[in-house]
């Protein structure tokens, strides 16, 4: 079966989007199907849908809407189906006549699709709800998740002893950066170091982060990196004790699934779709921008090494239940070929 992805450039971009994309469409190849990317960095030609094999499968991700626009009632003639991480109208941070534009720009155009696919369960409620999605066509598609060796956590370390904290995702206003080393500023009693690492999305953002370590004296503590990839990204998860993201908003939490995969406990802030990833007791989950509550949860995984060691065995076992990539492809064939 021949699949084409319509969606922004870049399409190798460090972001989880653009992660489940690539291994989506690597899972399909391996399928025994084929996956063509077009990646628009402009509005495409007045005859963009004409140019397809008429028996591929098209799949058009929200992002991509704006640029699309013209063509998507020719590409819903085609019988596209959308893909949607979260709508774009729901990204925190936005000003209020962008949003209104992106939102009107949604709900004109997915209830045409034939078929529409949520990267979760909540952004599935929300189609329907705010963006006008009928139920009966709309599939639920989460990432598939590796599963994961355990990383090893020693219960029987001294409480206070060293603990290092990962962060990874892109630098903007969603994921909260601000928020987790806002909560940390106030635990410098505690023996922690956290690795801040993500592709600087927002320049002015990132200067934001640089400029609130260095006012909250957190220079020696903080290690902060651009997007990591390889045997960096490797080494980054071989040294955390403990995953932590202040995340505003998240239409699944891909890194928090890898997290967990990876045998880490969590702390994290329920936006959008992460607080519902999170097994009882594989970590603990803070109201979104909560500063005081996230640092609460901090203090008790930094200080224990044992609650550390049994929440990350919970979180590994909860991980494994979640569904690999093959899986995902083989749900998705289902999705468009019905």
């Amino acid at each position: 079966m021949r699949l084409i992805l319509i969606t922004i450039a870049p399409f190798e971009s460090v972001s989880g989007a653009s992660f489940y994309h690539r291994r989506l469409l690597a899972a399909w190849n391996d399928m025994g199907g084929t996956a063509e990317v077009i990646a628009l960095a402009s509005p495409p030609a007045p005859d963009f849908a004409e140019r397809f094999d008429p028996s591929a499968s098209i799949i058009v991700e929200g992002a991509a809407f704006e640029y699309a626009e013209a063509v998507i009632p020719a590409l819903q003639a085609r019988g596209a189906v959308a893909l949607i991480h979260h709508p774009t109208a729901l990204e925190p941070g936005t000003p209020e006549p962008r949003r209104r534009t992106l939102k009107a720009l949604e709900l004109s155009v997915l209830p045409g699709f034939r078929k529409v696919i949520a990267a979760s369960a909540p952004i599935a409620e929300r189609l329907t709800q705010e963006f006008g999605v009928p139920a009966n066509r709309l599939h639920v598609l989460v990432p598939g998740t590796d599963h994961q060796t355990r990383r090893p956590i020693d219960a029987d370390a001294p409480f206070g002893a060293p603990c290092t904290i990962l962060s990874l995702a892109t630098l903007t206003y969603r994921k909260g950066h601000d928020v987790l080393l806002k909560a940390l500023a106030t635990l410098t009693d505690l023996n922690w170091r956290l690795i801040l690492a993500g592709e600087p999305r927002d320049e002015t953002y990132a200067h934001s982060l640089d400029t609130l370590i260095e006012q909250a004296g957190l220079s020696g503590r903080v290690e902060r990196h651009g997007a990591l990839e390889g045997a960096a990204l490797d080494t980054a998860w071989a040294r955390a004790d403990l995953f932590a993201l202040a995340t505003r908003f998240e239409g699944f939490g891909m890194v928090i699934a890898e997290a967990m995969a990876r045998g880490l406990p969590v702390a994290i802030t329920d936006g959008g779709a992460a607080g519902s990833l999170v097994a009882t007791g594989a970590g603990i989950v803070a109201p979104v921008d909560d500063v005081a509550q996230l640092a609460k949860a901090l203090r008790r995984l930094i200080f224990s090494p044992a609650l550390r060691a049994e929440m990350g065995g919970i979180a590994w076992a909860h991980a494994r239940t979640l569904p690999e990539w093959p899986d995902q492809a083989a749900a998705l064939r289902d999705i468009i070929a019905h």
